[in-house]
């Protein structure tokens, strides 16, 4: 077999195998050593090696495999209310990028009111009305995410199916690997009547879940020891990311990865079940032990975040503006550099598109990486360094963040030829000047 057709099987086959089988239980399990063992994977090593693997694994994924009543009575009046705040609150509505088939999905903008507007419900119905503990996602997390697991799996089923039968729109098809199409996806922008199922899925539940756990976990903390600094600096930097993320929302869904990645597990069931568990890691931990840290070190730690932060922002609202006004804005104060690339679509068709070459665009191809991936590590410093657990976001963030770039570069060379290649001249390195 040749070099190619192994690397061809190892990514169609073995490798979709290999994470649709390792990355349930690697969910559970995180949750598990935050739980159980005070973030020790010294400790769930033990376990397995007492136990026996198998014998371990059930015993820790077994109670909470199918989810419970509760968990799945919460996932459903989440999602019942994310849709109708989704349908109901204003928003301008807005496009997408146009697909290779031609299809241009349209958005409703209110993804910051819905953040709001959810922050709110949950505080009152809790605190205000008392209809539930503030820590009912803390004390209910494992069966939240075993009753998410089983839906995932299940609900990406559904989608081979629809994408392969009763395609929503022009971007679907099979490659004939079962394995891979499941986990790939079959349709780009599945829908259901009018509601956009990739939009729905990714920014109103499975992104809207992160801040409502954050509260959740710390007020389990707050009930068990008293809010801490750390805690208030790790809770507080990721709610202004969220906040940045869904001021950015649309940018969000113009993005390489839903312009890209269909509606399979990848995407599916990465971001209904891995993100909850890994994304919100470092706060389960805290939740659980009265770590802390001084206020100087505190304060030192948000001003930084913070400011990571808002540059992540800054550059994607440049590019995103620099788009919307077809390149006619000032950059920095200046008329900015662009590249006017031409490209030939999916059906012969000559388009056009602009690439940015200066602001934050002409430090490097992807400087926007580095503000993004230190916010990370500014809300994961208060949980200092007693265990690795806390930091595997970090950790996987970086690795993610490196491999999207590398995708990026592989999917820009093929579109755009030549004028990317004019582009890697104007800015030579992919994230860190100087280093990549």
């Amino acid at each position: 077999m040749s070099e190619n057709k192994s690397q061809n099987l190892f990514l169609r086959h073995n490798l979709p195998i290999l994470l649709i089988l390792l990355c349930p239980p690697t969910a559970i399990l995180i949750w598990y050593t935050n739980e159980q063992l005070g973030g020790s994977f010294l400790e769930l090593g033990k376990k397995f090696m007492d136990d026996g693997f198998f014998n371990a694994l059930w015993d820790i994924w077994g109670p909470v495999f199918w989810g419970s009543k509760t968990a799945w009575a919460i996932l459903g009046i989440f999602a019942a209310v994310e849709l109708v705040l989704l349908k109901v609150l204003p928003g301008k509505k807005k496009p997408g990028t146009t697909t290779a088939g031609g299809f241009t999905p349209i958005y409703r903008d209110n993804g910051f009111l819905a953040f709001l507007a959810s922050l709110l419900l949950f505080a009152g119905c809790s605190w205000g009305l008392g209809w539930f503990s503030p820590t009912i996602l803390y004390d209910h997390f494992g069966e939240l995410l075993g009753a998410l697991n089983v839906f995932s799996l299940l609900l990406c089923v559904a989608l081979y199916f629809k994408g392969r039968y009763a395609p929503s729109g022009p971007d679907h098809g099979i490659t004939g690997n079962l394995i891979f199409d499941y986990y790939w996806g079959t349709e780009l922008y599945p829908y259901i009547g009018s509601l956009n199922f990739k939009h729905f899925i990714n920014c109103r539940i499975a992104m809207m879940s992160w801040p409502l756990l954050l509260v959740s976990f710390a007020a389990h903390q707050h009930e068990t020891f008293g809010i801490t600094n750390a805690m208030i600096v790790v809770v507080g930097l990721q709610m202004i990311y969220l906040g940045k993320f869904y001021l950015w929302e649309i940018g969000y869904m113009r993005s390489m990865d839903i312009q890209v990645d269909r509606a399979g597990f990848y995407i599916i069931w990465g971001i209904m079940v891995w993100l909850p568990s890994v994304y919100t890691a470092n706060t389960h931990y805290l939740a659980g032990y009265n770590t802390d840290i001084a206020w100087p070190w505190a304060v030192l730690i948000f001003v930084v975040g913070t400011v990571s932060i808002l540059l992540n922002y800054a550059a994607d609202l440049q590019r995103q503006r620099f788009r919307e006004k077809d390149g006619k804005v000032k950059i920095w104060g200046k008329d900015p550099v662009a590249i006017h690339a031409s490209y030939i679509n999916d059906k012969g068709e000559k388009k056009q598109s602009l690439l940015l070459a200066s602001g934050w665009w002409g430090i490097a191809r992807h400087f926007h990486y580095i503000p993004e991936w230190l916010g990370a590590v500014c809300w994961t410093l208060p949980c200092m360094f007693n265990h690795l657990l806390p930091w595997f976001y970090v950790i996987f963030l970086g690795i993610l963040l490196v491999h999207r770039s590398v995708r990026d570069e592989e999917r820009c060379s093929l579109k755009y030829g030549k004028f990317w290649d004019d582009y890697k001249k104007r800015v030579p390195y992919k994230i860190l000047p100087g280093v990549f």
